[in-house]
């Protein structure tokens, strides 16, 4: 791996206590990222702008799986952490093997977490966690049209299986 952005839960829980103490605000988003499109761009970098810092949450091949089904992820989970590191607007990732972020959304409290507007606020992981230690939750529109499943639609479409 390529990128001193990708770190592992416990460096990420060290890193946000230092955000605490210089009283920066941080956002906490998630997802697949199986592959980046500026629908993944535009709403980082919509997310980054909430706050001082933004932690991204990369789902693991294996919970990628079982919440996409077998033929996903496309791209492996360093691949993607990676690649999402390496977006100006990310400050940091982690990968994570549960189905949902709640474990580190627990270990780092997040002033802000959000989610895509397909996510109505009270289905978000986290939330509970967030708004109890006086954080905000929040939905950011997606950019129609784009999608990991819809790009792998338009290749299959264009260039068979």
């Amino acid at each position: 791996m390529s990128t001193d952005k990708v770190k592992r839960l416990d460096e990420i829980v060290h890193w946000r206590a230092g955000l605490r103490e210089k009283g920066e605000k941080l956002v906490f988003s998630n997802g697949c990222f199986d592959i980046l499109h500026v629908g993944h761009v535009r709403y980082l970098k919509a997310a980054r702008a909430l706050g001082d810092a933004l932690i991204v949450g990369i789902n693991s091949d294996r919970s990628v799986r079982e919440i996409k089904g077998k033929s996903r992820p496309i791209v492996t989970e360093l691949e993607r952490a990676e690649v999402v590191a390496a977006l100006a607007c990310v400050d940091l990732t982690v990968i994570f093997d549960d189905l949902t972020p709640k474990n580190i959304i627990d270990a780092i409290v997040p002033d802000i977490l959000v989610k895509g507007a397909d996510w109505g606020i009270s289905e978000i992981v986290g939330r509970d966690t967030v708004e109890k230690a006086g954080g905000v939750v929040l939905n950011i529109p997606l950019v129609e049209g784009s999608s990991t499943t819809e790009i792998i639609r338009k290749v299959i479409e264009r260039f068979g299986q």
